[in-house]
């Protein structure tokens, strides 16, 4: 009796601990911290206006307007562009590792610059060790590598999609 006494308390004990924590570990997010704004990086934050994207940068030193992208759910920040490297090319642009690329957005026929999960950046951003929320490279219940790598990088709300630029056209992490 005793025996049951004994194991009758952990088990009390441990549901409130449980319950006190708000629920179990499979219950924790693994999500950016600033999941919320979007992305971890200023290309790809919500907005709902141009004025909305890379606060904190002047405007004006990027290389190519800024823009925010309506027809993606909730916006997303990004800058025209000619080629990979205006994107970063300002100090301060970019917060992390993830490479982005210079690609039309569907038909506008507009280079802009977005996250990418193209196979190769996906691969060197798992070897450089440069995603946060525990990614391990492998893929998840999200899906493909690709949808775990924009999950678990730039935001749990992002997956790996075309930019449906035609014959430009790049694998990108976007709501």
């Amino acid at each position: 009796m005793r025996a049951f006494s004994s194991i009758a308390l952990i088990t009390i004990t441990a549901s409130g601990i449980v319950l006190a924590c708000g629920g179990s570990s499979s219950s924790v997010s693994t999500a950016p911290a600033d999941a919320a704004t979007g992305s971890t990086e200023l290309a790809g934050q919500k907005c709902a206006l141009a004025t909305d994207c890379y606060q904190g940068l002047d405007a004006g030193t990027l290389l190519g307007a800024v823009q925010c992208l309506s027809k993606v759910p909730n916006g997303y920040c990004t800058h025209l562009c000619t080629k990979d490297s205006d994107c970063c090319a300002v100090t301060g642009e970019c917060k992390t590792g993830i490479k982005q690329v210079c690609s039309p957005f569907e038909s506008t026929g507009q280079m802009m610059c977005f996250l990418s999960c193209e196979s190769a950046d996906v691969s060197a951003g798992v070897a450089a060790g440069s995603t946060s929320g525990g990614y391990d490279g492998g893929a998840s219940e999200a899906g493909s590598v690709e949808d775990a790598y924009c999950q678990s990088y730039a935001s749990a709300a992002f997956s790996c999609r075309s930019t449906g630029g035609g014959k430009n056209n790049r694998k990108v992490c976007a709501p």
